[in-house]
């Protein structure tokens, strides 16, 4: 077997060391912007696909399989990801496609097909409708959320108060799809208030599936996850039971194989809905690896060669991650640019970071703004949450505003604390920039001149440290 891995940035670096791991030779692609990004430098070889654009272009991505000699393809999370086509496409080159097969992927990846194949199975869903139009939205009643029906990571949803919104609501997020998944259908469901966003980890190999235990995602910021963590903090064990059975019995019914993620809505009164299923790869999976021990990318490939499901296994203590962005979350999360000056990932116990920047990279706007994700193990909730907040104190990161601060900001409120938080906890209040912590100052300080190591020589920094960590420092 030799691996294309069709995809970028940390999901791509992350792939690829496991395909090391199992002596499993790894090609890159990269566009021009991304020729000497990391994930260039950890594959055995790689393929330039040219234009920025490149990395969603089917027919650049099997030329660059057939050009390494690549036998499969591993598409990460994104787009391509949860297209039937682009797996159709590479098995009419010849080529495995590390994911589900395409008919498992029509079935469950469609938010209308998958909401009929669960009303089907009894599985609770939120009232909706699988046409958007102002007569499902009287039925069902205001507020209500449109969807994307082909696709999710909250392209094409939009949240409707009132009747008098609807129309510029639907046109948005028509074109929204459309552009994000060459798909403009949606699907209307009713605006669960206040809620909690539970999914739960799968892995099926067409006859079985199992569950692997749920993850709580319900802090947001336009439909887009910031943190999240395993297992689910405050649901009470039926709950939590049902979940997985639910789940499972998704994924056996559509015979579905690799890994997925089926979607949970909890709401304050006990009560749970089916939301959707991620065909793919999730950003979130490390915590489930922390977790479980299983490495969920090992499990896709064994499964793809006819391996056996693994056993459930139970919890080992607590994971939480933070993604860090290049993004300002004091102005409205706009995406941010610059040059990575300066870049220092800190060493601890339990922690793990999955990233796919280099210091002397330039960070653009042309791609997501996902730079790494930091994830911190813990024997409790607690401990996992003071290591993460920890080590997002001893990063440093010079050159490019980052959404840092505020991650520690959430970490730290009363709210994550108690493990009291909502789909609305993040959008609910106005965050404003904190005073910079000496911490942070010391733990650049130190870089600069070499990390304190005897004989380390000091380190020339271009420029006024104009943002540190998302932290406002001036000159």
């Amino acid at each position: 077997m030799k691996v294309l891995v069709a995809n970028r940035g940390e999901i791509a670096c992350r792939i690829l060391r496991t395909l090391r791991e199992m002596s499993i030779p790894g090609v890159a692609v990269h566009t021009d912007p991304d020729r000497d990004a990391p994930h260039v430098h950890l594959a055995d070889e790689a393929v330039g696909l040219g234009a920025v654009d490149r990395y969603l272009s089917v027919d650049a991505l099997i030329a660059a399989a057939k050009k390494s000699g690549a036998t499969a393809v591993h598409p990460g999370y994104g787009f391509l990801s949860q297209s039937a086509g682009f797996v159709r496409a590479c098995g009419a080159a010849g080529l495995a496609f590390i994911g589900p097969t395409a008919e498992s992927m029509e079935i469950l990846g469609d938010k209308r097909a998958s909401r009929a194949a669960a009303e089907r199975l009894g599985i609770p869903v939120v009232p909706g409708a699988q046409d958007a139009d102002a007569a499902a939205a009287d039925r069902i009643g205001y507020p209500v959320l449109l969807k994307a029906a082909g696709g999710g990571g909250g392209r094409g949803m939009r949240l409707v108060r009132t009747p008098a919104e609807l129309k510029e609501a639907i046109d948005a997020a028509r074109r929204e799809s459309k552009a994000a998944f060459a798909d403009d259908r949606l699907i209307l469901e009713k605006y669960v208030f206040p809620a909690r966003h539970v999914e739960v980890q799968i892995l099926g190999d067409g006859k079985d599936a199992v569950a692997l235990g749920e993850r709580e995602c319900s802090l947001q910021r336009r439909y887009q996850k910031v943190i999240e963590e395993a297992p689910a903090s405050s649901i009470p064990e039926p709950t939590r039971r049902a979940l997985g059975e639910a789940a499972a019995k998704l994924a056996r019914d559509a015979k579905y194989r690799s890994a997925g993620t089926v979607e949970f809505l909890v709401g304050p009164d006990g009560s749970w809905y089916f939301l959707e299923v991620n065909t793919r790869l999730q950003v979130e999976h490390p915590v489930t690896e922390a977790v479980t021990g299983m490495d969920i990318v090992r499990r896709q490939i064994e499964l793809l060669q006819g391996g056996a499901l693994p056993s459930p296994v139970a919890p080992r203590g607590h994971a939480i991650e933070a993604r860090l962005n290049a993004e300002d979350p004091y102005k409205d999360f706009l995406p941010q640019a610059g040059p990575v000056q300066m870049l220092h990932w800190p060493q601890r116990p339990g922690l793990r970071i999955d990233a796919g920047i280099r210091e002397g990279q330039a960070v653009t706007s042309d791609y997501d703004s996902l730079l790494a994700k930091i994830v911190a193990h813990g024997a409790d909730r607690e401990q996992a949450r003071r290591r993460l907040v920890e080590a997002l104190r001893e990063l440093v990161l010079l050159g490019t505003v980052t959404n840092q601060s505020f991650l520690i900001q959430l970490l730290e409120s009363d709210a994550f604390r108690k493990g009291e938080t909502y789909t609305t906890t993040l959008e609910a209040q106005t965050w404003t920039a904190p005073a910079l912590p000496e911490a942070v100052v010391t733990a650049a300080r130190a870089y600069i001149r070499g990390g304190g190591e005897p004989g380390s020589a000091t380190r020339d920094v271009p420029g006024p440290w104009d943002s540190l960590g998302g932290f406002r420092v001036g000159s």
